[in-house]
């Protein structure tokens, strides 16, 4: 399973030192949320950030993306050699175009399904995604509690992945006990944040330790 680093919750004081803490800790890729106060009420990361994350490690990147417009960004992530690239579909009316746009240079297309999002809804854009993002929070901020209703939605989107061939990662309130769970049902990788990973100790190697061996 890939463990990927919320760094929305890391250490704005310092984001060089906690990239090289978390890199040397074993995380498996840097996840970096990106909001521009319209799509989600927040903001959150910008290039600078995502230019030092890139520079101190060489691990990969995904992107997520909680923006109005999302074709405005792409060229930036292109340049800043993010390796994933999530997409909210209700926020891109052309977002097949944006999927083609990444490939093109190299960037795997990833779709985020937000709460409010069911599989029906999204089924038709599964074959042009490598990564679906099944958010278990309302997006927009951390310290959120997991959404109990979620369990049966996850469910589904695991019973596809071998239909659609997309990987499943999760993002929300990610608990050890949820990467316990759903790492064992089939999710292939979990977004830790303040529930899991940055929890005050900064002792990532323990913690990532810890989650591996799903104690």
């Amino acid at each position: 399973m890939f463990l990927c680093a919320s760094m929305m919750c890391g250490n704005y004081d310092n984001l060089r030192d906690d990239v090289v803490s978390l890199d040397k800790a074993g995380v498996d890729m840097f996840h970096i949320d990106i909001m521009d106060g319209n799509f989600v009420p927040n903001f959150a990361m910008g290039r600078q950030d995502v230019s030092t994350i890139r520079k101190h490690t060489a691990k990969p990147l995904d992107a997520h993306l909680m923006v109005s417009n999302t074709k405005n960004y792409l060229p930036i992530l292109v340049e800043e050699k993010v390796d994933i690239v999530y997409i909210h579909p209700e926020a891109d009316n052309r977002i097949l175009e944006s999927f083609a746009y990444l490939k093109n240079h190299g960037i795997a297309s990833g779709l985020v399904v937000s709460p409010q999002i069911s599989f029906s809804v999204v089924y038709e854009l599964l074959p042009f995604a490598e990564y679906i993002l099944l958010m278990t929070v309302v997006p927009g901020f951390s310290g959120q509690a997991f959404l109990q209703y979620m369990h049966p939605k996850i469910e589904e989107f695991i019973d596809n992945k071998r239909k659609y061939s997309y990987q499943l990662f999760m993002d929300g309130a990610v608990s050890p006990d949820i990467i316990k769970t759903y790492s064992k049902r089939g999710v292939d990788g979990f977004i830790l944040g303040s529930s899991s990973l940055f929890r005050g100790n900064n002792n990532y190697a323990e913690t990532i330790k810890s989650l591996r061996a799903g104690d």
